[in-house]
């Protein structure tokens, strides 16, 4: 005897979903099922007209029409929730869900069809956020950043002063969301009042996630040899640059572990990879070899040509983790020194090669705690033994 009655309708609207999402066309679906084509559009009408939604169905992660019709029976018949459970596959708690988001207490019984329909309208995107569909909410944010408070404050404000009404609070992702979407949310013209006063959002990578700057490939701080790191062998070197005003001009330093000797780098009003690669293959050639054995750097774009230095000095080049710059501890404290002589927000290409000789030797010459109250410049030139190290960048 033939189905008749909702049975046979959801078991021939699932099966057409099926041929959907195989490729197969609407009037040729209608057709192999057995329906007409506005039956046909009248189920993709009421499914938002997605027709990849019914795949979603076959994958084992969200419940098909069959599984709902299953759980409607099982339901009428008496069945509690872990015998459904283990009727049709799942766990307790995903039929326990089902059944609590389509079922009211007023209206205890669970149809399929409408639990279906509802699992799909639930899982439509976009969906409007907290901040465009709460007339409060965003009156009160679009308020606070005319003001010029960040989404930060406004946040930590809404959660002190309403920390018991969840409609009235809101994260800071979430009013930045709503400021940067497109469509009924918060007008794009308060960007401006934010500190940064970006017009579009900049993207963000987590630090593991990063891409390499570099064609050449790096090594890493955490690949140098051990004894690097006790600072008892001589000839390993940390690198920075020193920023000038408006970052258009800069220095380059470099550090021995060991002595605590500096060397400065001209660098004039250009700081790109090859002139602050060419500067350090200059700087650091008059070395005997035992004291150039190798250059810690963080991940700035001027050691792009890190290669070269390798190549040029046969000396490894390692680089310090993103946003770490404790890793350069030496070179980070003599940078501090330097700005005795060469203050911040000041411009650096003023002073020329014989003036960065000066400063050097004045900071070479003081005496460090670190050093037993001995001078950088004594220490190296009893390490290297074999040359002038105050002619290290007349070379």
């Amino acid at each position: 005897m033939a189905k008749r009655g909702r049975k046979r309708v959801l078991e021939r609207e699932l099966k057409y979903w099926e041929l959907l999402g195989n490729g197969v066309g609407t009037v040729e679906a209608c057709r192999l099922v057995g329906v007409s084509r506005s039956t046909g559009h009248r189920w993709r009408a009421e499914m938002g007209g997605v027709v990849s939604r019914s795949s979603k169905a076959t994958t084992g992660r969200y419940l098909s029409m069959r599984e709902r019709q299953r759980i409607g029976d099982l339901r009428a018949q008496g069945a509690s929730i872990r015998r459904i459970a283990e009727r049709i596959g799942r766990s307790p708690s995903t039929v326990s869900r089902e059944l609590s988001r389509n079922m009211t207490p007023w209206d205890p019984t669970y149809e399929p069809v409408i639990a279906h329909l509802r699992a799909h309208e639930r899982a439509r995107r976009p969906k409007p956020g907290k901040v465009e569909s709460n007339q409060w909410l965003r009156r009160f944010v679009q308020g606070k950043l005319d003001e010029l408070w960040s989404p930060e404050q406004i946040s930590l404000h809404l959660r002190q002063n309403f920390p018991n009404q969840p409609d009235r609070n809101a994260c800071p992702e979430t009013i930045y969301q709503a400021l940067y979407r497109p469509g009924d949310g918060i007008p794009r013209a308060l960007t401006r009042k934010l500190r940064t006063g970006r017009p579009l959002r900049r993207r963000q990578r987590r630090p593991d996630r990063r891409t390499t700057r570099f064609v050449a490939a790096m090594r890493s701080i955490h690949d140098r040899p051990i004894e690097v790191m006790d600072r008892q062998q001589p000839g390993h070197w940390e690198g920075d640059l020193i920023i000038g005003t408006k970052n258009r001009s800069a220095i380059g330093t470099l550090v021995e572990r060991t002595s605590r000797y500096a060397l400065l780098v001209h660098l004039r009003d250009d700081k790109s990879a090859d002139s602050v690669t060419t500067g350090i293959i200059k700087a650091l050639r008059g070395l005997p070899e035992h004291m150039r054995l190798s250059l810690t750097w963080d991940r700035g774009m001027e050691m792009a040509e890190h290669a070269r230095i390798s190549t040029a000095l046969h000396m490894p080049v390692f680089f310090c983790d993103p946003a770490s710059p404790w890793q350069r501890g030496t070179n980070e404290n003599t940078n501090g020194l330097l700005r005795q002589y060469l203050p911040k927000g000041t411009d650096l290409s003023v002073h020329s090669p014989v003036d960065l000789r000066r400063i050097q030797k004045a900071l070479n010459n003081r005496p460090r705690k670190s050093l037993g109250g001995r001078t950088p410049t004594e220490v190296f030139v009893q390490l290297s033994a074999t040359i002038d190290p105050l002619r290290c960048n007349d070379r």
